[in-house]
């Protein structure tokens, strides 16, 4: 077998295979006589079909058939051979299948890039440090007690954090537009789920009270119909309404499902939700900039074949994009982002040996079953099930690489409250 490779251009590779004529030739004719001894046809009786009848019958068919077997066993050992790396599945042409001549064929592929990680040295990481206060679990207790909010009607005029009924029909310049208008509608004083200076004018109405107001729609309202222009808006006011807020202690408690251990209990289990969220935050920031930054330092050539797949990929997982048909363009960045990653992080992990370690794997499927009424269930669920242990041994491995990558950068930390952490 002769080999010839060319390269075409950045990584893409075009290689021609020659396979000898007396190869295919007695291939070819080592399955005609099978196929002679087994093959039926009208006028003969089995086994009795003359070689030449069979020959003239099947003899392209069988021809073309070995021609692929021999091309696809030539092509891997031409790929041996070269020691190329073929990222996606080639293009394959026949360029001669006759008798007595050399069977060839051309193969274009691209193959995988020469990685470099980038010199770590010179690259600085932020890692937030943070702890969940006494302070920040009755904020959390707070925000479930409002959760379950009651509204009772009051005699009286509206206050910031009431809920008025309303209704209300606006008009730009004594001309009505699109949505002006609607009936009965519940409103919460201090929401913001009005456009500004809505909600702040009707703060001190009472039930019963009619009142026009004058509001100007920002600049970047969705609608360019009102977008910048000033409305003035009848508002009805049919009733106000203060939050009733239920007590804190056991049996608000046993609501979540905490059973005798009662708001005690209760306040624990926020806690540590709250402290695995936050771990799970700071891990997810710093990995971020990780991979930001051996993006922006490494320089890489990446093949176009593992871009399409990736695209295919993105797409897959976009039921509606896929559903839509949608624009290959608008996933190209990060179809790419996710292959160099996944290039370099590879290499990392070839370079230093890095392994995925046993114990942490199960550490994080248990910690992941926590949430669950059962969790000894679940962890045996991703044990039986090995797709989705898969999944875990990957972000294992990630976090791995992420480690080992900030180990050797310069990383600077900073101390920073539950809050700010959460809505950065």
């Amino acid at each position: 077998m002769q080999v010839s490779v060319e390269t075409t251009g950045g990584l893409e590779r075009r290689i021609k295979v020659q396979i000898p004529a007396d190869q295919i030739d007695q291939q070819v004719e080592s399955k005609l006589q099978q196929l002679a001894r087994s093959v039926r046809l009208d006028g003969f009786r089995p086994g009795k079909v003359p070689l030449s009848v069979v020959r003239k019958r099947y003899g392209d068919q069988v021809r073309q058939e070995t021609a692929g077997e021999l091309i696809a066993s030539s092509y891997e050992e031409a790929l041996q051979r070269e020691n190329l790396k073929p990222a996606g599945d080639p293009r394959i042409e026949q360029t001669r299948n006759e008798p007595g001549q050399e069977l060839e064929f051309v193969a274009t592929f691209e193959v995988y890039p020469e990685v470099e990680p980038p010199d770590l040295a010179d690259i600085t990481i932020e890692r937030m440090t943070s702890e969940v206060t006494d302070a920040d679990v009755d904020s959390m207790l707070e925000k479930l007690r409002r959760q379950r909010v009651t509204w009772g009607k009051v005699e009286r005029a509206a206050e910031e954090g009431d809920r008025i009924e309303i209704d209300f029909e606006g008009t730009i310049d004594g001309t009505p537009f699109s949505g002006n208008s609607a009936n009965n509608v519940p409103l919460e004083l201090g929401s913001k789920s009005m456009i500004p200076g809505f909600e702040e004018q009707l703060v001190g109405v009472s039930a019963g009270e009619s009142k026009t107001i004058e509001v100007t729609f920002p600049d970047d309202y969705g609608s360019s119909e009102v977008a910048g222009k000033t409305a003035s808006f009848d508002v009805k006011v049919h009733a106000v309404a203060e939050a009733q807020l239920p007590e804190l202690n056991d049996e608000f408690a046993r609501v979540f499902g905490v059973g005798d251990g009662g708001l005690a209990q209760l306040r624990e289990e926020i806690r540590r939700n709250m402290e695995r969220e936050l771990a799970a935050v700071i891990k997810s920031r710093v990995k971020q900039q990780v991979f930001d930054a051996l993006l922006e330092k490494a320089s890489l050539d990446v093949p176009g074949s593992l871009v399409d797949s990736e695209i295919e990929a993105l797409i897959k997982k976009d039921e509606a994009a896929a559903d839509a048909g949608a624009d290959r363009g608008r996933y190209e960045d990060e179809a790419r982002r996710r292959v160099s990653l996944g290039l370099l992080i590879a290499e990392i992990i070839r370079r230093n040996q890095l392994q995925i370690d046993p114990e942490r794997v199960r550490e994080t499927v248990e910690n992941l079953a926590q949430s669950y009424e059962k969790p000894e269930e679940v962890v045996q669920w991703y044990y039986s099930n090995q797709e989705m242990l898969a999944g875990i041994q990957t972000l294992i491995m990630e976090e791995t690489v992420v480690e080992w990558v900030a180990g050797q950068t310069k990383v600077l930390e900073k101390s920073i409250t539950f809050d700010e952490i959460m809505q950065a």
